[in-house]
């Protein structure tokens, strides 16, 4: 399972592993060499809403995602995306926004209660969901970037995975205009283009296929309250 070689890589790391078989009634010994790719297993689940996250341990992707992957490059495209989070440390600077924001909140409830008016933490928590909102879509942009690196220098073709966000514009029409903690799907649609142009000139001249840019908040869409996405 994944979880198995999650935690023998964990365990061993890339040294030589001797295992035991039989084989047409004779036991037989063979030396494996382990090549450690990617450390943050993947897990398929079936779920009918196409959504793929990423927590600290693991990326999830749910069979509902195969109704806008196409090919195996559109699905890299996604996988890249979510170990993208993992790697330019997302998941943590998520959670510091948060952390501040119940800070502020709760030095607010904490002048309210001075003042004899009690709020029951509601800015402690209000403003701790405002904080892990904050610049979730510049996130999201950043982790379409880079992950399409990803893809590409596992040996995928990603030429023509920007669909996948014109499939998630018929499949979720109000991510055509609204921009909540990701960016719009026609946005995501043309800056992936802008990506595969990019390294389709690198691959061109022979360049290494290293990302050029960080995303930041300036490049982001204002982001609005709505329902939150994960993928």
């Amino acid at each position: 399972t994944s979880k198995w070689m999650a935690d023998f890589a964990e365990t061993y790391g890339e040294r030589p592993l001797t295992v035991a078989f039989l084989r047409d009634g004779e036991h037989k010994t063979a030396v494996l060499n382990p090549v450690i790719g990617c450390a943050v297993p993947i897990t398929f689940e079936i779920n009918p809403v196409p959504n793929a996250f990423a927590s600290d341990t693991r990326i999830v992707i749910q069979s509902g995602m195969l109704r806008l992957t196409k090919t195996e490059a559109d699905l890299a495209v996604i996988v890249g995306h979510e170990l993208a989070h993992v790697t330019m440390g997302h998941l943590n600077k998520r959670r510091w926004n948060g952390l501040l924001g119940a800070v502020g909140g709760t030095a607010i409830d904490g002048g309210f209660l001075l003042g004899g008016i009690g709020t029951g933490g509601a800015f402690t928590r209000r403003l701790h969901e405002t904080g892990l909102m904050a610049y979730s879509v510049a996130f999201e942009r950043e982790a379409d970037y880079i992950g399409a690196y990803y893809a590409t220098r596992a040996g995928y073709d990603i030429s023509g995975a920007e669909n996948v966000w014109r499939a998630l514009s018929l499949e979720s029409p109000e991510s055509i205009r609204v921009a909540t903690t990701h960016p719009t799907s026609p946005a995501r649609y043309v800056q992936l283009r802008k990506v595969i142009e990019e390294i389709t000139e690198k691959k061109r001249k022979n360049l290494p296929l290293m990302p050029e840019r960080r995303i930041t908040q300036a490049d982001a869409e204002p982001e609005m309250p709505a329902r939150e996405r994960n993928y």
